[in-house]
């Protein structure tokens, strides 16, 4: 394994254990609102692993607000007793970038538990699929993605299904260049070397919809 790479896991595991301790310190409760929730885990990421740096930000949504994509910013909402709610944090951790996002059920709804049980299973498929490629335009990975959205009966959320990860920062292009995402408009094959002849490591996200019940779900991690 080469040392970039390593080095994206250590601070992603990083990421997963603040993540999984947000669910033992029982933070994600009814009644409370997602801006309170997010400074909660702004916090406990400074508490457990000294972290006070995010290359993106913070998003906590619930209810509603998670059929919105990430550009946009809904109002803030309280996190409801049966709700379905994801976060997406992007932490900087010894100056490498991390980016998870995850989606919690409380309660028993059964629809809201199948769209996150459906995200979780469709994003190992796509990596499964995306590993047994050896040159694939992003834009191809897009397009699977999609479709396995609409594979699982809802619809893609998102404009973009990952993006470039690394050192922060990262490489940078204009606005509506899309050729460091995974984007419809990307033709530029994914397994291309940087400019300094080095792997890019790249981000899987996958956001699912469904907008007649006005609920989603996320999930994100390392693809590459």
């Amino acid at each position: 394994m080469d040392v970039i790479k390593s080095k994206l896991i250590k601070v992603e595991q990083i990421a997963i254990q603040l993540f999984d301790e947000v669910e033992k310190r029982n933070l994600i409760v009814g009644g409370k609102d997602e801006e309170t929730l997010n400074k909660e885990i702004f916090l406990l990421a400074k508490e457990l692993f000294g972290i006070e740096k995010h290359w993106h930000k913070r998003i906590v949504r619930c209810g509603e607000n998670t059929l919105y994509p990430y550009k946009e910013n809904p109002p803030n909402r309280n996190i409801q007793k049966d709700d379905i709610l994801f976060f997406d944090f992007g932490p900087i951790i010894e100056n490498w970038e991390a980016d998870l996002g995850r989606t919690y059920v409380l309660g028993n709804d059964p629809l809201k538990l199948k769209l996150k049980n459906d995200i979780e299973i469709a994003w190992q498929e796509t990596k499964k699929w995306f590993e047994q490629q050896t040159t694939l335009k992003a834009s191809e990975l897009f397009e699977f993605a999609e479709h396995k959205a609409i594979e699982y009966g809802w619809e893609f959320g998102g404009e973009i299904a990952g993006h470039l990860i690394g050192e922060f920062p990262h490489e940078s292009l204009e606005p509506g260049n899309y050729g460091l995402y995974i984007h419809p408009e990307n033709q530029n094959d994914i397994f291309e070397l940087d400019d300094n002849g080095q792997k890019r490591n790249w981000i899987l996200e996958m956001h699912f919809v469904d907008r007649t019940n006005k609920i989603g779900a996320f999930y994100e991690q390392l693809l590459t």
